[in-house]
């Protein structure tokens, strides 16, 4: 999850500090400009940013809100965790974060590529967050063994389904197929060609209808067709999950999200009553993919004083060099991997960990 300072927002992966490029800057030139804004350095900085309890509240808003259905109580934390990144920077103010505060100094075009708008990097960031916040709901279902849909999140401008499909929108089924997740609509729609027409069938509020859509071609991949719509999804019948963090964007609090929401839509306590802390990306199918700022990550955590440190399995070997302190730093897959986990620090087992030696609490 990424939160910047000064600047549109993107989830990026660190590549390391580069001081070199900083220093020689600094020696080429005849003063340090400290205050002169139009000599800002093309580099960004990222460092450790505020975390959130998935199970308590921000601003007297529940991060994860569930109504429609019985909730069950929760104790302790399950927090998702930032990167803050800085950009606008003189050269002085980007030598004070790296000597200072022991930032990571990357070069701006990977956090803002050149050839990208700030509208669109705004874009690409809700699209992110919208489709980490559906996955978190549908591989929390599929834990469950409960039904989802797919709901219409928006319709962006001067798309296909612009003025076709409305925010609320049930898609139902895709020609004559049945659908109830996101992922499914999207593989359908890849399976097409742009100017093809796709055959829709909606629910919209008491009404049900069947709707075609021509589609469009993505900016982004020539040749590859585009229905234009931002998807979520929700839990079948009167349940409704919604996620109220609205300062952040990109898909790491995907796994922390699910978490919130199977140890609310389920007895006991998930994580034991401990507090936890964790990122990663989230899978319909439950799989936890990796992410940037791990370290960055980790430090935030085991300054807030975390007890164990969900992390994927594919930033294990940046994870093992981060500073944890005595927090645990467990490695996982799956949902299920970060439940055992939570489950065997709970009960003083075993932790698979990131380590190169296993962790036990």
């Amino acid at each position: 999850m990424l939160q910047t300072k000064s600047g549109a927002r993107r989830a990026t992966v660190a590549l390391g500090a580069l001081p070199v490029a900083l220093l020689t800057l600094a020696l080429s030139l005849d003063h340090i400009p400290f205050t002169d804004v139009a000599l800002t350095v093309p580099y960004a900085a990222e460092g450790p940013g505020p975390t959130f309890n998935t199970l308590g509240e921000v601003d007297g808003t529940p991060v994860v809100e569930i109504d429609g259905t019985p909730t069950d109580s929760t104790a302790g934390n399950l927090n998702m965790t930032t990167v803050s990144v800085r950009t606008n920077m003189t050269l002085a103010q980007a030598l004070g974060r790296w000597l200072g505060a022991g930032d990571t100094i990357v070069p701006i075009e990977q956090i803002i590529p050149p050839e990208v708008s700030e509208d669109d990097l705004r874009q690409f960031n809700e699209q992110a967050f919208v489709g980490s916040e559906a996955s978190a709901t549908v591989a929390a279902m599929r834990y469950l063994g409960l039904p989802t849909t797919v709901v219409v999140y928006d319709a962006l401008e001067s798309s296909a389904a612009h003025g076709v499909l409305e925010p609320g929108d049930v898609i139902t089924t895709v020609g004559d197929t049945e659908v109830t997740e996101p992922g499914q609509v999207q593989r359908m729609v890849r399976e097409m060609q742009p100017g093809d027409e796709l055959r829709l069938g909606i629910q919209r509020g008491d009404e049900a209808k069947e709707l075609t859509v021509t589609l469009g071609e993505s900016s982004e991949e020539a040749g590859q067709p585009q229905l234009g719509i931002l998807m979520t999804s929700e839990p079948a019948g009167d349940v409704d999950v919604t996620y109220n963090l609205n300062d952040v964007g990109g898909p790491s609090a995907g796994m922390m999200f699910a978490l919130a929401v199977i140890d609310k839509l389920s007895p006991g306590e998930l994580n034991g009553g401990r507090f936890v802390a964790g990122t990663g990306t989230i899978h319909d199918d439950g799989t936890v993919g990796p992410i940037g700022g791990i370290a960055h990550k980790i430090e935030a955590s085991r300054q807030e004083g975390a007890e164990l440190f969900l992390a994927p399995s594919g930033n294990c070997d940046e994870a093992s060099r981060a500073e944890s302190g005595e927090m645990v730093v467990a490695r996982v897959d799956t949902l299920d991997d970060a439940v055992a986990a939570m489950e065997d620090f709970s009960a003083g087992r075993e932790v698979a960990s990131c380590s190169p030696e296993s962790s036990s609490q």
